[in-house]
């Protein structure tokens, strides 16, 4: 059976941060990381599946639970939940839930099925980049639970996190867990069983039981089952060798002299040191702090809390038995104001490094790094380059953090320069959609897109156009009885309507000059049914009138003429252009309006035609004497006159319906059928 606590040699590598560049350039690596690159960001993930799983996983988690375990506890079922009740109470407590449900169904049995809830929540949501996660935090059991003390106090750093929630690695095999609710300790339980089997392949017994003094934390001790290969010494097996080699016995001697290093190589390798007894008295100093703090010391055996301050872990107490169950977790220290020091340059700066319990001579070792980020950090507090080690990361740090500050200084200016032409090009977008729709409302969308491209438009001729003109009947009478703003939004209620008309029967809206109203069917979508979409929204028109007054009370009064010919269509003009209609057609159709009288709708004998081509459709068309005809029409055999249209009526509709209703089911017959 393998053992979780033995450290593989196939540990990674490290990949470096820095990169040398040709010539000699220090520069930061700035690639962008793949998809299933592993990222902090996985770790926390991670991490959280044990302390604070979600709602969705603990669901899935449960079926599978359920699914297994349905024998043993017939009414287990009922922890499962709804997807749907996550989606729609977004601060749903699954959680409590559960622990409330398994307390009514077997409390005897709440922490077994807790217990194995936790394994299932590991064995089906502990995959791919997390499983990863979880095994980038050691090669074996104890360096794993080590990291996630360490790893857990970074992540709450970041967050800001003042919970005590939390991991304590207190020794070989031991870990300590601070939690509010002590579900998730029975949770914990069973997610570091499955994970222990998942990630070193083999299953060890962990005991948990409370600590004396503080409900909240929860203390779980781990043990191997013995075999004939490993004898367990403080929780890690040691394994029985045959014939051990003279250097490999001294390289792991736990006998002092046989370091090859005096204290004084030792303090000039690490700088960045001291050594405290059971009494947390300082008793050797690495040559950075001597460096600082010699001239204020007078010797060894002050209290090493007088010249610094133990900033992290939080809630440290400053008793050796306690340092030495924190050695797995990172040590933020912070130097005092030496006693009697004026001006001490170097207050305030701050070590990061770890705490190492020494057994031979039962002492404290810390070892670390001055946490910097670049030369002014350095040069503020009183030191060199030279006085941090050739071997440590800081170093490559410090060297490099100017040209990191350069880098990231143009990196926020590039960035602000991109969201600069974002910003322009979204501001020019959005005027040219304006532009675009306003071409829309003013011209054919094919001459709209022409104009906005640039291309050139030529005239063009269209057959079978039908032509529509109107006027207000006495519209000068109403004029001199009124002030202008009254004719204005007399106008603009009336053709605010007759615009709507124009979007539901498709049809172009040529011009408006004063009470004078023109539109036109044909000219770019071409159908058999134009004539009548033309005569619908006549008659539309004319309905609407009977909605609208003038100032003094009286109903507006129009009259309409209709003509289906051949027209000139083209834009006229570069400033303000206009599209224009040509064409004898438009001239006729012009002396149909004329022709015609208040509230009736002339129609042309060419739009008569058109109009009863199609059975489906009856159009009341009443025929008038043949010297109403214009002259201008074509009239060779004077066999031809005009017509009022009166009415429109569908067959497949009661007689008895409004107008409007009869006018929509015929638009939805051509719409279904096909306009063409």
């Amino acid at each position: 059976m393998a053992c979780p606590f033995f450290r593989r040699a196939d540990s990674l590598t490290r990949q470096p941060s820095v990169i040398a560049e040709p010539g000699g350039h220090w520069a930061l690596e700035d690639e962008e990381l793949s998809d299933d690159a592993l990222t902090l960001k996985h770790l926390q993930m991670a991490i959280q599946l044990l302390t604070a799983p979600s709602n969705e996983d603990l669901n899935t988690a449960v079926t599978s639970l359920v699914a297994k375990y349905r024998q043993n506890w017939p009414n287990i079922h009922k922890l499962k939940l709804d997807p749907q009740t996550f989606k729609s109470c977004a601060n749903y407590d699954y959680l409590a839930d559960i622990q409330e449900l398994l307390l009514k169904m077997d409390e005897a049995s709440a922490s077994e099925i807790l217990v194995l809830l936790g394994e299932e929540l590991i064995t089906c949501c502990c995959t791919g980049i997390i499983e990863r996660a979880f095994r980038c935090l050691g090669t074996d059991l104890q360096e794993f639970l080590g990291s996630l003390d360490g790893v857990y106090d970074v992540l709450k750093l970041q967050e800001e996190d003042v919970t005590d929630t939390g991991f304590v690695c207190a020794g070989e095999g031991e870990l300590i867990f601070t939690s509010e609710r002590p579900v998730i300790a029975w949770l914990l339980l069973g997610s570091l069983k499955a994970l222990t089997r998942m990630l070193y392949k083999v299953d060890v017994n962990i005991k948990i039981e409370p600590v004396e003094g503080d409900a909240r934390r929860y203390r779980y001790l781990f043990s191997l089952v013995k075999d004939n290969s490993q004898t367990m010494l403080m929780g890690r097996p040691t394994f029985v060798s045959k014939t051990i080699p003279e250097t490999v016995q001294r390289s792991n001697s736990s006998n002092a002299s046989d370091l090859q290093m005096n204290s004084s190589s030792f303090c000039k390798m690490f700088p960045w040191h001291f050594i405290m007894n059971e009494q947390l008295e300082l008793v050797q100093l690495g040559r950075g702090f001597s460096k600082l703090y010699k001239p204020y010391m007078a010797d060894f055996g002050c209290q090493a809390s007088t010249y610094f301050d133990f900033k992290r872990p939080k809630g440290l107490t400053m008793k050796f038995r306690d340092i030495v169950r924190r050695t797995y977790t990172p040590f933020l220290i912070g130097l005092n104001n030496p006693p009697g020091a004026v001006d001490f340059p170097a207050i305030g700066l701050e070590i990061k490094g770890q705490m190492v319990h020494c057994p031979e001579s039962n002492s404290l070792l810390f070892i670390g790094s001055p946490f910097l980020d670049g030369l002014d950090g350095l040069t503020c507090n009183g030191l060199f380059i030279s006085d941090i080690p050739l071997h440590d990361a800081t170093r490559e740090v410090i060297l490099v953090g100017e040209q990191a500050r350069a880098q990231d200084g143009l990196r926020r200016r590039m960035d602000k320069i991109k969201n600069s032409i974002e910003e322009a090009n979204s501001a020019v977008t959005k005027e040219r959609k304006k532009n675009v729709s306003l071409l829309h409302l003013i011209f054919p969308a094919e001459i709209a897109e022409k104009l906005w491209l640039g291309s050139s438009i030529d005239a063009k001729t269209y057959p079978d156009v039908t032509i529509l003109f109107s006027d207000i009947v006495g519209f000068t009478s109403i004029c001199s009885r009124a002030t202008p703003f009254m004719v204005i939004s007399m106008l603009e209620g009336l053709y605010k309507d007759f615009d709507e008309f124009c979007d539901f029967f498709d049809v172009y809206k040529v011009e408006t000059i004063g009470d004078a109203y023109c539109v036109a069917s044909g000219l770019h979508r071409a159908s058999k049914f134009d004539a009548h979409k033309v005569a619908w929204m006549a008659l539309k028109m004319i309905d609407a009138c009977s909605k609208h007054i003038t100032h003094d009370g009286e109903q507006i009064k129009m009259r309409i003429g209709l003509h289906t010919g051949t027209v000139l269509a083209g834009v006229v003009g570069r400033k303000m252009p206009r599209y224009c209609l040509f064409g004898h057609s438009v001239t006729i159709a012009n002396k149909f309006e004329s022709g015609s009288e208040a509230l009736k709708i002339n129609v042309s004998p060419t739009t008569k035609e058109w109009l009863t081509k199609h059975e489906r459709f009856e159009f009341d068309l009443q025929p008038r004497d043949p010297s109403f005809l214009p002259k201008e029409f074509p009239n060779p055999g004077g066999t031809e006159t005009c017509y009022f249209l009166e009415s429109f009526r569908n067959p497949a509709l009661d007689s008895e319906l409004p107008l409007v209703d009869h006018i929509n089911v015929a638009m939805k017959t051509i719409s279904e059928g096909g306009d063409a």
